[in-house]
């Protein structure tokens, strides 16, 4: 049941090409349960061996600090300087949990939240980017903007404003000794538009010479 269980989950982080995919959540979820499993009977069949009795879910315990490691280095990985991964770090985690659900036997829990992790990433996040704010229905794109002139800086920013499109971490520097001057910012655009239509449009407002984008 924790192999079914992580397969599930595994396949939902590797379609997504994701760091931490299949075979990390079939690692993480086999061995959970089996060190639970162990964790429990060890105490029964040793337990007489003590004055006191052992605690059958103190190494399960220990299971969830442990995978800590493994989403901390999903987490740590950054890209264009945004911080990434958390959704993996946390569903990781969340087949560890699993596994030892099934170790201690509880499977029909286990089939719960499995089914409860999937709707929580998959579907919920799709019903809110159209029955939630207008935010969640935005894209990220990190723009570089080369302008012939200083003084056209602001009238450019003005413009994207009409263009229904939100500047966010704006950076201004000069380049070529002060002839060009650069704008670096997060451009908050309708996750609808094609990355092309938006570098179109940028490259029509007057004195943008040019544009460099990347999706976040």
């Amino acid at each position: 049941m924790a192999t079914i269980l992580s397969i599930i989950i595994g396949l939902e982080r590797q379609l997504k090409k994701k760091p931490l995919g299949l075979k990390t959540c079939l690692v993480i979820g086999i061995v959970s349960c089996l060190l639970t499993t162990v964790s429990i009977e060890s105490s029964e069949k040793f337990a007489e061996a003590y004055i006191r009795p052992m605690d059958p879910l103190r190494l399960a315990a220990q299971i969830v600090s442990g995978i800590g490691f493994l989403g901390a280095g999903v987490i740590l990985r950054r890209n264009n300087d945004m911080i990434s991964g958390l959704t993996t770090a946390a569903m990781v985690w969340g087949a560890g949990g699993i596994g030892i659900a099934c170790g201690a036997g509880f499977w029909f829990e286990a089939m719960v939240a499995t089914l409860l992790l999937l709707i929580s990433v998959e579907i919920i996040p799709f019903i809110f980017k159209y029955i939630g704010p207008k935010s969640l229905r935005e894209r990220e794109l990190k723009v570089k903007i080369i302008v012939d002139e200083d003084d056209k800086m602001t009238e450019i920013l003005k413009e994207l404003k009409l263009k229904k499109m939100k500047a966010r971490k704006v950076r201004v520097k000069d380049i070529k000794q002060g002839e060009l001057q650069q704008l670096e910012l997060i451009l908050l655009v309708d996750e609808k538009l094609y990355v092309t239509d938006v570098y179109y449009s940028l490259k029509q407002i007057n004195h943008v010479i040019n544009v460099e984008m990347e999706s976040l």
